[in-house]
């Protein structure tokens, strides 16, 4: 409980190989355009393009959390880099996800593993803490807008707010509870103040504590307040974080909203039946948007959406096997199993994490049949955690074999070859965006997402993915 007590000081002051119906026919990779696009990125100003608008001015009345809907902008667009090339910028990301991966492991109290090598918008965001997509929040009443981080793997919503005991740097000014008329602090005996996994009680406030495994952390004051998204829809009686005691890479955003599977998430305190969101391409300015209570788009590859008992903030999704080029890789479907009585194992679906880890049976069998398929490529040497990497500077385009997702009701999931073949520099280096992992936990990323809606259908226990539905 130490930064409880700085911040109580501040307030004093075995599966055969099989073939799958015919689906062996390459993939095109585009690899001139893909190239260009990181070049062009250094083009212009390295800085963030996001405007940065203080206040929102005019608010409309309240909407059904039927029609509840805000943009969901990427990191880049957001913050922009200081990075001078795009291989820096690579290596930023993948060190930013190895983070990631660390601190869901930590939430997990999973064996420590070794250190890897290196309708609102949505913009991406990678660490447990920093976030790779964004969208614009107004807190309070009148609102204060200011992007905030999305994320799956968190529960607790939280913003900074003065006075400040220690907050790190954000691009908006910070949240002034003094000036809504909407701030209501939590008294210790309401159910959300029960609700956290860590909580003090000091002159019958609720006070709260959210740390992460990256290191990252707020300390503040749990409360009520009124979100606004797009500037015009409001929910009202959200209970978040008000934190004084911040600090962590949270890259200039001003708080954190949660959409994991935990009483205290987003989609839990507004009783929603499920969200989508729609990930665009982490190098582009694009939007798309984070919608809640909306089906999944007609023709979705739908799976099996799994709940751990020991671990609710999460969303599994039941896979049952890969494959590459048309064929079923001889991995058994016990490797992706969730253990529901301990809580090990499992494959979740992360919106933070960028690069999808598989337990390294399945990542073994799925690089080497991925290997044989492009024995006519041109290798260049391993990039940080990626150990299979191809010099294509003098191709335009090139042919590489599927990859597919097989779940356990039968749907497959093909995967578009941008969504695994990924440029780390601008000279024409690009990687199979997979890595292994030695726990037991898998976790499928933002990389594999992009382009693709994905449907959380909490009602019908379901997640949806939807190709080109951004």
């Amino acid at each position: 409980m130490e930064k409880f007590a700085v911040f109580f000081a501040f307030l004093s002051v075995s599966a055969a190989s099989r073939t799958l119906p015919p689906n062996s026919n390459p993939n095109i990779l585009h690899v001139s355009a893909a190239i260009s696009k990181t070049q062009s990125l250094f083009s212009h100003s390295p800085r963030g393009i996001l405007p940065s608008m203080h206040a929102v001015h005019h608010r409309k009345p309240a909407v059904s959390i039927s029609s509840l809907s805000f943009d969901l902008h990427p990191r880049l667009s957001f913050r922009g880099t200081l990075e001078k090339n795009y291989k820096s910028l690579a290596l930023s990301r993948l060190r930013r996800d190895s983070a990631r991966v660390k601190a869901i492991h930590a939430r997990l109290d999973l064996t420590p593993l070794e250190a890897e090598k290196l309708e609102g918008a949505v913009i991406s965001g990678t660490s447990q803490g920093s976030g790779e997509y964004f969208s614009r929040v107004g807190v309070g009443e009148p609102p204060m807008e200011a992007y905030m981080v999305l994320d799956t793997g968190s529960d607790v919503s939280w913003v900074q707010c003065a006075p400040c005991a220690d907050c790190y740097h954000q691009s908006d000014p910070i949240f002034d509870p003094r000036r809504s008329s909407s701030f209501t602090p939590l008294a210790c005996d309401t159910q959300q103040c029960r609700s956290l996994d860590v909580s003090e009680c000091r002159n019958d406030t609720c006070l709260y504590e959210v740390s992460y495994g990256d290191g990252s952390y707020t300390v503040g004051e749990f409360v009520t307040e009124t979100v606004t998204f797009a500037g015009s829809q409001s929910v009202d009686d959200i209970a978040i974080g008000c934190g004084h005691n911040n600090e962590g890479l949270f890259v200039g955003a001003a708080g954190l909203i949660g959409l994991g599977g935990g009483k205290l998430s987003f989609p839990s305190q507004i009783n929603a039946t499920s969200f989508s969101y729609c990930l665009v391409d982490r190098d582009s300015a694009s939007a798309s948007t984070l919608d809640f209570n909306s089906p999944a788009p007609p023709g979705a590859v739908t799976a099996p959406l799994v709940r751990n008992p020991n671990m609710d903030t999460f969303y599994y999704v039941d896979l049952s096997g890969i494959s590459v080029s048309g064929e079923m890789l001889p991995i058994s479907p016990s490797t992706f199993k969730l253990n529901v009585d301990s809580g090990d194992g499992g494959v979740i679906v992360d919106s933070g994490t960028a690069v999808t880890r598989l337990q390294e049976e399945a990542y073994n069998a799925m690089r080497d049949a991925f290997r044989k398929g492009t024995a006519h490529l041109p290798a260049a040497d391993g990039v940080a955690l990626f150990d299979t990497c191809y010099d294509l500077s003098s191709r335009m385009s090139v042919e590489v074999p599927t990859v597919s997702f097989q779940f356990s009701n039968g749907k497959e999931l093909n995967l578009p070859a941008k969504n695994y073949m990924i440029p780390v520099d601008s000279a024409g280096t690009f990687c199979f965006a997979f890595a292994a992992t030695s726990s037991g936990l898998g976790i499928i990323g933002n990389v594999q997402q992009q382009g693709t809606r994905v449907t959380y259908d909490i009602a019908n226990s379901l997640i949806g993915f939807s190709p080109n539905k951004c």
